[in-house]
C-alpha cells in the first residue's frame, strides 16, 4: 500500500508512468495532490485524495510560466541569477503555501495515520511528502531529477567537489583549466543563498507540524531509496551511493528493435 505526494508539471508525468505500472503489478496506490494542479488528475489506476489551496488555477498557472521563462533567458551572470532568484521565490512560496494546507487538513491527516501505508513515494524538490513520511515513521522512496543547491549531494554525502563538477550558471564542462576551476568554485556560492530563502519555509512547517526543530537536510538524509532520474549519456557521471538508482530511461519511449 503506497503513499504518493507528486510535484506537478513535468514531474508527474514521469511518475504517472511508473503509478500505473504499479497498479498493474497489485500494489494499492494512494495519490495526494492539491485541488488546483496542471497535470494532476484522477485515474482509475490510483485513489485520488485532494486538499485546498490558497491560490487560484490562473495564479498557479501565471507564476509557474514565468519560472520556466527564466530557466531559458539569456544574459549576465547577475541577470540570470537574479530572474532565477525572484522565479524560485515566488515558486517556493506558493510550494510551501500548499503543503502547509496539507498539514493543517486534520481530517485528511487522519486519514493517512489510519490507512497504514507501507512507504511513500514522492518527488523532494518540494519537500513536503518529506514531511510527512517523517510524522508517518514510514520508508520513503524519492523519485527525483535533481535538488536544488546540491542538497541531493549533501543528503546521501556523496562527494560533489567544485574542482570537478561544473556548477549552474557557470557554463563549464567537466573539463576545466585551474582559473576555471577558481570561477566553478565562486559559481558555488549562490547555493548559500538559494537553499536558505528555497527550503527555509519547510523547514519551518516541519519543525512545527514535528513539534521539533528540524531542517530539510535532515528529513532528507533519511530516504530509503533515491530513483535518479538522470542518464549519463546526457548527464556528467557522479558518485553514487548504494541506495541510489540511476533510471534515466524512464523518458524514453519503450520501443522494441528490429531483428
Amino acid at each position: 500500500k503506497l503513499l504518493v505526494v507528486p510535484v506537478d508539471g513535468s514531474h508527474w508525468l514521469s511518475m504517472r508512468e511508473v503509478l500505473d505500472i504499479l497498479h498493474q503489478k497489485g500494489h494499492e496506490v494512494v495519490v495526494v495532490a492539491p485541488e488546483v494542479t496542471m497535470h494532476i488528475k484522477p485515474s482509475e489506476n490510483f485513489v485520488m485524495k485532494r486538499h485546498s489551496v490558497p491560490y487560484t488555477q490562473e495564479e498557479m498557472e501565471r507564476d509557474f510560466k514565468a519560472f520556466l521563462q527564466t530557466s531559458f533567458e539569456e544574459g549576465s551572470f547577475v541577470e540570470r541569477f537574479l530572474k532565477v532568484y525572484e522565479g524560485m521565490k515566488k515558486f517556493s512560496e506558493m510550494s510551501a503555501a500548499c503543503c502547509q494546507e496539507l498539514l493543517q487538513n486534520k481530517e485528511l491527516i487522519r486519514y493517512l495515520e489510519e490507512s497504514k501505508f507501507d512507504a511513500l513515494l514522492t518527488d523532494p524538490v518540494v519537500p513536503c511528502g518529506v514531511i510527512l513520511a517523517e510524522h508517518l515513521s514510514l520508508p520513503s522512496v524519492y523519485f527525483l531529477r535533481g535538488i536544488p543547491c546540491g542538497l541531493d549531494f549533501e543528503a546521501t554525502q556523496c562527494p560533489n567537489p567544485p574542482s570537478y563538477v561544473p556548477r549552474a550558471f557557470s557554463q563549464l564542462t567537466d573539463r576545466m583549466s585551474f582559473l576555471q576551476r577558481v570561477k566553478n568554485l565562486l559559481f558555488d556560492t549562490q547555493n548559500l543563498f538559494l537553499c536558505d530563502f528555497a527550503y527555509d519555509p519547510f523547514s519551518k512547517l516541519a519543525s512545527e507540524f514535528l513539534q521539533r526543530e528540524v531542517a530539510v537536510q535532515d528529513l532528507l538524509r533519511k530516504g530509503s531509496v533515491w530513483l535518479l532520474r538522470l542518464e549519463f549519456v546526457l548527464d556528467y557521471p557522479r558518485p553514487l551511493m548504494p541506495n541510489i538508482i540511476p533510471i534515466g530511461g524512464v523518458h524514453c519511449a519503450h520501443k522494441g528493435l528490429p531483428q
